[in-house]
């Protein structure tokens, strides 16, 4: 298993709670077990040293309630992210 330099931060995990209903997507998809569900049936982080900010809870949330934040990423949020990285690869249309 690979460790963490101590000069590397532990990624930071924001949970806006008035956004959160409780469906428990993040915690059934982190690899982790960095989140779970408290006794508001609202996410929480439990463990937030386990978090290797693999962004699975962030994607998959249907309420936009979570964001990751790393050194490696960018601040600005992954589904509001804009220019060449955000871009669809065009499809080629193939002739018949």
């Amino acid at each position: 298993m690979e460790k963490k330099s101590k000069k590397e931060k532990n990624p930071s995990i924001e949970i806006n709670r008035d956004f959160c209903k409780g469906c428990g997507i993040c915690v059934a998809f982190c690899p982790k077990e960095v989140l779970e569900l408290d006794d508001h049936e609202k996410a929480v982080v439990k463990q937030p040293e386990k978090c290797n900010a693999c962004m699975l809870c962030e994607l998959r949330c249907p309420d936009i309630a979570i964001e990751v934040r790393s050194e490696e990423r960018e601040e600005v949020p992954l589904r509001l992210r804009s220019g060449p990285s955000a871009k669809v690869s065009k499809v080629e249309k193939t002739k018949p």
